[in-house]
């Protein structure tokens, strides 16, 4: 916690972070653009930020690509702020470290991790049965379909409408899924994109990483869902119970 509030205290790397939170994905050529230092400078304050958990980092071919990790904000607000707004403050993990894998998609549109304290298959099932995913989507009550290749996974609302489709494209077992993500919310010509689960054991814990890839103009709001949806995920393995929205509670 102590390394965020040193992150943050600084003016320049908030400009930073106010640039990735525009447009996530940038290189250091296109966040250089933004200070008016040298190269060198903004590296470092971007070294800072990385250390703290606040941003995440993807190389792809000769650029690295810089993404902004919210969840580490939404902690420091649950302990510092949600407090002494709400009688119960969610619990969200520690967040940091960076995850670096190549895959066979372009670089990612947004990335974000977390740590959850569970098993590995624990996690998976977590991820893959829709029975579990019932239990701590935010948003939806009904999933129908397991995750398997070719298959097809739906989130239903609890007025019976469709949210989100999903197909799985790839599953390397307890480490990998790859998924398309067709947000049925949006309507039936929204322009679908394509997400990935990676887990990593860590010990008694999990990393969660999860990318989005060739999201459309207009779907940048997917980010606060992905948010939502790992606070609840994580809440769920840790305690038992999910985080649902106010119209399912």
């Amino acid at each position: 916690m102590d390394s965020i509030f040193k992150a943050l205290n600084d003016p320049a790397r908030r400009t930073l972070l106010d640039a990735l939170r525009m447009r996530d994905g940038q290189s250091l050529s296109d966040l250089e653009a933004h200070l008016q230092m040298s190269r060198f400078g903004v590296m470092k304050h971007l070294k800072v930020l990385e250390e703290a958990g606040l941003i995440l980092t993807r190389k792809s071919g000769r650029f690295k690509y810089h993404y902004l990790n919210p969840l580490p904000l939404q902690e420091l607000m649950d302990r510092w702020v949600a407090p002494f707004l709400q009688p119960q403050a969610r619990a969200l993990s520690a967040l940091k470290a960076k995850l670096e894998r190549d895959t066979k998609m372009s670089k990612p549109d947004f990335m974000m991790q977390t740590f959850i304290r569970c098993t590995q298959d624990a996690l998976w099932s977590a991820l893959t049965e829709a029975d579990e995913m019932a239990r701590y989507h935010f948003a939806c009550n009904v999933v129908q379909g397991n995750a398997a290749v070719g298959a097809a996974t739906a989130f239903i609302l609890p007025d019976g409408a469709a949210m989100l489709r999903q197909v799985t494209t790839e599953m390397d077992p307890k480490s990998r899924i790859a998924m398309t993500f067709e947000p049925l919310f949006m309507g039936p010509d929204a322009p679908a994109s394509h997400m990935v689960y990676l887990i990593e054991p860590q010990g008694e814990s999990c990393k969660l990483t999860i990318e989005h890839y060739d999201i459309a103009a207009g779907q940048e709001g997917f980010a606060e869902g992905w948010a939502r949806l790992a606070a609840s995920l994580k809440s769920y393995l840790e305690t038992g119970s999910g985080l649902k929205s106010a119209m399912q509670a």
